[in-house]
């Protein structure tokens, strides 16, 4: 299993939360984590595109990094 790292700011929003009972951050905790798990995604994907064993698979993983970044087909090379 490996770890994650949040910012520590998210750290003391999520103690914040459950040890002070804090209900009102519990929008800003969620948008934090959703961030967090995008940039998980996204490092996934490029890894997967960086090291994929062949020439298609990694073809095919570029496209849905890039797809997923937002990038245009028009823009890309």
């Amino acid at each position: 299993m490996k770890n994650v790292q949040i910012p520590q700011e998210l750290f003391f929003t999520i103690m914040k939360y459950f040890l002070l009972e804090q209900e009102d951050l519990k929008l800003q905790i969620q948008k934090g984590l959703e961030e967090k798990f995008d940039a998980m995604v996204m490092r996934e994907l490029y890894t997967k595109y960086k090291s994929a064993p062949t020439k298609e698979e990694r073809e095919k993983a570029q496209k849905e990094y890039l797809d997923k970044r937002g990038v245009p087909e028009s823009f890309r090379w």
